[in-house]
């Protein structure tokens, strides 16, 4: 058996390329890059990535994390996660469920720019540091190195929206009865 390269030098064609010439319709597919690598566009496109990507998923999920966070602090009221869906859409009605949405999106929508982007921004920063053949050899020492440095940013750019967040899951009546269990049974 042949392999692919003694093929293609010998002239033959085992596989004819497609003619898109005949259909105007179909578009030629685009060979190069939309932006270089290591480029500042390349760098702001991945934190644009993180930012839609992180920000949009994790304020889907806002009304699951309301009713858990319900349901971690009055177990007696929210028997679990649907009865607690019921009672929040009973009691706060539809927009009750979107309570913290606006945190919750902004501090992950940072956290996934911080994590997308800075970890380009980190990788190459580092194999620059360390050299081409070194980023090859210790590639993946240097992809944990990139992503830890990442990740602390970007846990630094979220704290600030969690701590806005954290009253919206639960109500005022149901926080003030919590630190009063809590103060009652202190030793102080």
């Amino acid at each position: 058996m042949r392999s692919s390269q003694e093929i293609v030098q010998a002239g033959r064609q085992v596989f004819p390329a497609p003619d898109f010439s005949s259909n105007g319709a179909m578009a030629a597919a685009v060979v190069e890059d939309s932006c270089a690598f290591g480029s500042t566009k390349y760098f702001l496109l991945c934190g644009l990535g993180g930012f839609l990507s992180c920000g949009i998923t994790h304020t889907m999920v806002t009304p699951l994390d309301l009713v858990k966070c319900r349901l971690q602090v009055d177990q007696a009221k929210y028997k679990n996660v649907v009865h607690g869906f019921k009672i929040t859409m009973k009691e706060d009605g539809f927009k009750g469920l979107a309570k913290g949405w606006a945190p919750t999106f902004l501090g992950y929508a940072a956290q996934g720019m911080c994590k997308f982007g800075l970890y380009e921004v980190f990788k190459v920063h580092y194999s620059e540091m360390i050299g081409e053949e070194n980023s090859y050899v210790y590639r993946t020492a240097l992809y944990l190195a990139a992503s830890a440095s990442a990740e602390f940013f970007a846990d630094v750019a979220l704290s600030p929206m969690e701590s806005c967040k954290s009253p919206y899951p639960n109500s005022t009546r149901i926080c003030k009865h919590f630190e009063r269990s809590n103060t009652e049974n202190s030793p102080i």
